[in-house]
């Protein structure tokens, strides 16, 4: 596993110095602090090189450790993809790998390189007078780490925003997210049976200027405390910055 992953940087890396010119103005660069009422702090940072008018390579790194990721070996994710544009519409096809104990031993045992496999799509929408966005995401252990009676853990995470660009500065809308447990393998035989950890539903607002904003996700959890849902209100805050 270290091995395929030793391949994959260094093809990344022979990739981009074998641009001939790479000016400034085809990189974009994102950083997003992110905290919510299940994962804690989690800090991500994008990056989008043009390769054309309307694509994109990009690259992205989740640090989830930094929240209640520490007791999961300090969790990090970290993915490469394609980002293309369609009228209003950006697609980015991604895929990601996780690194430490979640996955691979359900927090059981060490953090290892090649914990998960994260494939992703995020589609963006934007014109003067709306935004949205839809992120879908499924995390299946890539390896098993297990030791007897111990079990992997696969995850599908997914959410979907709409709102209304009030003025230049200030925007509102509705936001739905859910995070589900999607079940997984136990050492010595059998299946775990997969539940919804949590669905948030109610309203965002957003202040931005510039290149910066904030925007404050809120609402109800509607998930079924009864089939093991956590029992925690919605709300999710996001500082972010585009350089």
């Amino acid at each position: 596993m270290k091995k395929i992953f030793t391949l994959l940087f260094v093809m990344v890396a022979f990739s981009v110095f074998a641009q001939e010119e790479s000016t400034d103005d085809k990189l974009s660069v994102g950083l997003s602090l992110n905290s919510d009422m299940f994962f804690g702090l989690n800090p991500m940072m994008t990056f989008s090189y043009d390769v054309s008018d309307t694509g994109s390579l990009t690259a992205y790194g989740i640090q989830w450790g930094a929240g209640t990721g520490s007791a999961w070996g300090q969790w990090t994710e970290f993915g490469l993809g394609y980002n293309f544009s369609a009228g209003d519409f950006d697609i980015n096809p991604q895929l990601g790998f996780t690194f430490g104990s979640l996955l691979s031993s359900g927090t059981a045992q060490e953090g290892i390189i090649g914990d998960g496999i994260v494939p992703n799509l995020t589609v963006n929408y934007d014109t003067d007078q709306f935004e949205g966005q839809l992120y879908f995401g499924y995390y299946a252990a890539l390896s098993d780490n297990t030791e007897a009676e111990q079990f992997t853990t696969n995850y599908l995470h997914y959410w979907l925003n709409f709102g209304y660009k009030a003025t230049s500065y200030f925007s509102f809308g509705g936001h739905v997210e859910t995070l589900s447990f999607a079940g997984g393998s136990v050492n010595g035989g059998g299946d775990l049976d997969g539940n919804d950890v949590y669905t948030g539903v109610g309203p965002y607002v957003q202040f931005t200027k510039g290149n910066a904003g904030m925007r404050l996700s809120f609402g109800a959890n509607i998930a079924d405390e009864d089939d093991g849902a956590i029992t925690d209100d919605f709300y999710k805050l996001s500082f972010f910055v585009n350089l």
